[in-house]
């Protein structure tokens, strides 16, 4: 059988039906609100927060008490906030926390999503339909890998040259499993501990912006049952998106890949993301995307 031309590999769409979980989490806004403010705590030390540390701490972080100093409110307001009692937190006590706690820009979107207080989306449902003209403009790209996922982090679409950078890898068919559930994707990710935990992170902000969305949820059972070092992560809470990292890649074919990732919300699909790779010009690895590239092209002959 002939290989399929670059434009059928490009337009794949792979779509998963997993088998039936029990226990499928669903986030609570109110019981995670509070585990995130715990969450947040812990990682912020005195120091951090203009603040002299006294006596002996027992736990990382800061004291309930030296968070509801910083935010201005009661402690006992605060300790019911990480407990789950109280439900309805103001824009202004959130702003408090956001900046007690040293919320970047993406934390402190995660937090008011987490109080009620952020946009919801219209539909959970996404399409996995890409619009024909990403594709096109995809397929204009030859030197730089490009591919488009969703919320549960299934790759709807690649170019020729990403499917060429992933490989074998790409048939798994989804980011997430890819990264936690093939043992191929530690030595294709040099920095694999970063990638994992740069994925959950931004696995978490896609599925609280969503958390009905019957995929997502799914996609999370699935690595909650079979990945420790996933619910090591998914424990931590942490929450940010994709927008601008550096990738390191061993390639089997053209070895050490340093790239450039680029993620952009799909305006015209809600919940779809397009991530775009380069290289730095005049570099080796400019040099090994261009010889991925023949490789590819030699390939699909």
């Amino acid at each position: 059988m002939a290989p399929p031309s670059a434009a059928a590999r490009r337009t794949t769409r792979v779509r998963y039906t997993l088998p039936p979980r029990r226990g499928v989490p669903k986030l609570d806004g109110v019981a995670e609100l509070g585990e995130y403010l715990k969450s947040r705590r812990a990682a912020v030390g005195p120091a951090d927060a203009g603040l002299v540390s006294t006596g002996v701490r027992r736990v990382p972080g800061l004291r309930r008490e030296e968070v509801a100093l910083l935010a201005g409110v009661s402690v006992d307001y605060y300790t019911r906030l990480e407990q789950g009692r109280e439900r309805s937190p103001s824009v202004q006590v959130l702003d408090a926390l956001a900046a007690a706690l040293r919320l970047d820009d993406d934390g402190r979107a995660h937090l008011f999503r987490l109080a009620g207080l952020a946009p919801q989306p219209q539909s959970t449902q996404v399409s996995d339909r890409v619009d024909p003209a990403l594709l096109r403009l995809m397929d204009a790209w030859p030197e730089n890998p490009a591919l488009v996922y969703n919320r549960a982090y299934d790759i709807l679409a690649v170019n020729p040259l990403a499917e060429a950078l992933f490989g074998e890898l790409g048939a798994v068919g989804n980011l997430m499993l890819l990264v936690f559930t093939d043992p191929r994707a530690r030595e294709f990710y040099a920095d694999w501990p970063a990638v994992a935990a740069d994925s959950v992170a931004g696995f978490r902000m896609a599925h609280s912006s969503a958390p009905d969305d019957p995929r997502a949820r799914a996609v999370l059972a699935e690595l909650l049952n079979g990945s420790a070092e996933f619910r090591a992560l998914w424990d931590r809470r942490d929450a940010r998106r994709k927008s601008l990292a550096e990738k390191r890649f061993r390639h089997p074919d053209v070895g050490s890949v340093t790239l450039r990732m680029q993620t952009f919300d799909v305006r015209s699909a809600p919940g779809q993301e397009l991530v775009v790779y380069d290289a730095e010009p005049g570099t080796p690895s400019a040099d090994a995307l261009k010889l991925l590239g023949s490789v590819a092209a030699t390939r699909a002959l």
